[in-house]
């Protein structure tokens, strides 16, 4: 794989990226592109969640499935779209629930760079995906790769927050160890999707509910204004 990981999560991931299936993946992936296949979000981006909130700064962790599949959509943290592009449906009812849930106004944008810097790791469990084709690249390798980055926040004793949107977050968590009984708190809600949001994520209060707990252990609230 062509991406340079983030000096703090080094540690982590090189034993991953040395294994045989990292090294199918990275073949893969080139092979795709040199078939003239386009991969978003492109090279240089798809490490975004890691370079923007590095493993010691971790205070939050929010699981998205894969990246956005339109042109100029993905960039590399879950749910996030670069200024300039339309705020998508799912984001667009993230934001409802902020405001509802902390009284901050609905962004205009779609940019969460400023919850990543902040502590709160926006990753997807599959970090690449083909132009126009939702899921293509599940099932490829990334899961090592993200596994390794959940389960090495799960592993610390700072008490962090993991808040599981929807069946495949909640999947992806029950494989770590380390979630359940420890020293962190897990808030599980339904996708925040169109098609799910109003089977419970609307009230769900997810930002307020971190926000108490983080401040209950000692570790500075997120400013959720984006």
């Amino acid at each position: 794989m062509s991406e340079q990981v983030p000096t703090s999560w080094k540690p982590v991931l090189d034993p991953v990226l040395a294994s045989e299936e990292a090294r199918r993946l990275g073949g893969w992936l080139r092979g795709q592109e040199e078939a003239g296949k386009t991969v978003y979000p492109p090279r240089g981006c798809r490490l975004k969640a890691l370079e923007l909130t590095p493993l010691d700064k971790v205070k939050v962790v929010i699981l998205g499935q894969d990246p956005y599949h339109g042109p100029g959509q993905a960039m590399g943290l879950c749910f996030a779209v670069p200024e300039g592009i339309r705020v998508p449906p799912s984001l667009v009812n993230i934001y409802k629930e902020l405001e509802a849930d902390l009284g901050i106004a609905r962004a205009g944008h779609g940019d969460l760079s400023n919850w990543a810097r902040q502590g709160v790791l926006l990753l997807n469990n599959t970090l690449t995906v083909e132009d126009g084709k939702a899921g293509s690249h599940a099932g490829r390798g990334w899961d090592a790769v993200t596994d390794a980055c959940v389960a090495a926040v799960a592993s610390r004793a700072a008490p962090s927050v993991f808040i599981l949107w929807g069946s495949h977050a909640q999947a992806k968590a029950k494989r770590i160890g380390g979630l359940q009984g420890g020293p962190h708190l897990v808030i599980e809600s339904p996708h925040p999707s169109p098609l799910s949001a109003h089977r419970g994520f609307f009230g769900s209060k997810p930002f307020s509910r971190t926000n108490a707990f983080l401040e209950e252990h000692g570790r500075e609230a997120i400013d959720w204004r984006v």
